[in-house]
């Protein structure tokens, strides 16, 4: 491919979730190649993901944009999934008793914001989750409409239908250049150059470094590393049993192929790489869930790493950038980027189109404010 073989309309950079749920609301009325630097889509962040949808996690944004990319996953558009895109897996956010004051702070902020939430004592949370040490729990908030997404359908699911809309994805496409000739944007690549009045900035973890190859002021993203960990119980365990997060997000665990899953919730700046599991991490896993837990952490299965990034205040940040005209940033996900990713995909592509937010996120108190980029390092909107 060359800029001259194709007409386009935009390019987005990367086929992570992002990416891939943008370019797959644009292609409804636009020309779109997403451009990935991997051999395969969703290989660093999106492929490594744990995902839930919790509409009682994360700060106000990212929880407006759940609740908006509920319909989405309940009642995904014909053909776009074989399968369901998730199953139901309540959610317990969990306390010790010097941490029962933060159970009740978190149940008073988001008693509205979702339907089957309550709050049970210690005992109550155990029969929801077993393996729970005996009194290690005074209280719980219980999300019993959160659910375990299928992170390959979802993913998957938007590349498939962006292709049958009539757009484009290229992997082993690494930028190498971004410049502009007045008129649009000439993006050089490992596997070509292309050119399109706007590129989406969906690179995750490289956002900063796809802004700087635009001569964007960067955004001040982070990338943080988590650690997850898949181990042996001494008894099967039961796939119908909820999943415990400590209320301060020290650890979390589940259920997961008849032992446990865990993750001490680690966040360790890193740079943008491809992220391994050190060992530390892995014995803070085991340490964290072992002090909660009943048995002792058995043999580990399997151990990952992926980079979640967040900007300064943890929101995402998506909508042009107000310096460099059609460059869009698309970025900031953290580790909501799948449970969000129907509603933000729309919007990034409404935001594009220049059709300003989806009603459904005004009514739920969001405003394009709360999203636009912001200088690095302030947490509040450029002017």
């Amino acid at each position: 491919m060359t800029a001259s073989a194709l007409d386009l309309d935009v390019i987005v950079v990367g086929a992570g979730i992002a990416g891939a749920s943008c370019g797959y609301h644009l292609a409804e009325s636009r020309r779109v190649l997403v451009v990935e630097r991997e051999s395969q889509p969703g290989y660093h962040t999106t492929g490594r993901s744990a995902a839930f949808f919790a509409e009682t996690y994360g700060n106000r944004t990212v929880r407006a944009l759940c609740a908006a990319s509920r319909g989405f996953f309940a009642n995904p558009p014909d053909g776009f999934s074989e399968v369901p895109l998730w199953r139901r897996r309540r959610i317990l956010h969990g306390g010790r008793a010097d941490q029962a004051a933060a159970v009740d702070r978190l149940f008073g902020a988001t008693r509205d914001l979702a339907a089957d939430l309550s709050l049970v004592s210690g005992d109550a949370a155990r029969r929801l989750f077993p393996p729970l040490r005996s009194g290690y729990a005074a209280r719980a908030v219980v999300d019993g409409g959160a659910m375990e997404l299928d992170v390959h359908a979802i993913h998957q699911g938007f590349l498939r239908g962006m292709r049958q809309r009539g757009g484009d994805l290229l992997c082993g496409a690494e930028v190498t250049g971004l410049r502009t000739d007045g008129d649009a944007w000439i993006v050089a690549t490992a596997a070509g150059t292309f050119r399109a009045p706007v590129v989406v900035d969906a690179a995750g973890a490289w956002g900063d470094v796809v802004a700087s190859a635009a001569g964007a002021d960067l955004a001040g993203l982070t990338p943080l590393r988590r650690t997850i960990i898949v181990y042996d119980t001494e008894k099967p365990t039961d796939d119908a049993w909820s999943m415990f997060i400590d209320v301060e997000e020290r650890f979390y665990v589940k259920p997961e192929s008849g032992g446990l899953l865990a993750s001490p919730c680690d966040e360790t700046p890193s740079p943008p790489c491809d992220a391994q599991p050190e060992d530390i991490d892995v014995a803070l896993a085991a340490d964290r869930v072992g002090r909660a837990t009943r048995d002792p952490v058995g043999r580990i299965r399997r151990k990952w790493a992926g980079l979640r990034t967040f900007a300064p205040d943890r929101s995402p940040v998506v909508g042009f950038d107000p310096k460099r005209p059609g460059f869009f940033w698309l970025v900031g996900q953290g580790g909501y980027g799948i449970m969000t990713a129907p509603a933000l995909g729309r919007t990034a592509a409404s935001l594009v189109r220049g059709a300003g937010l989806p009603a459904d996120l005004l009514a739920l108190g969001l405003s394009e404010k709360d999203l636009a980029p912001r200088p690095k390092g302030t947490g509040k909107p450029a002017r």
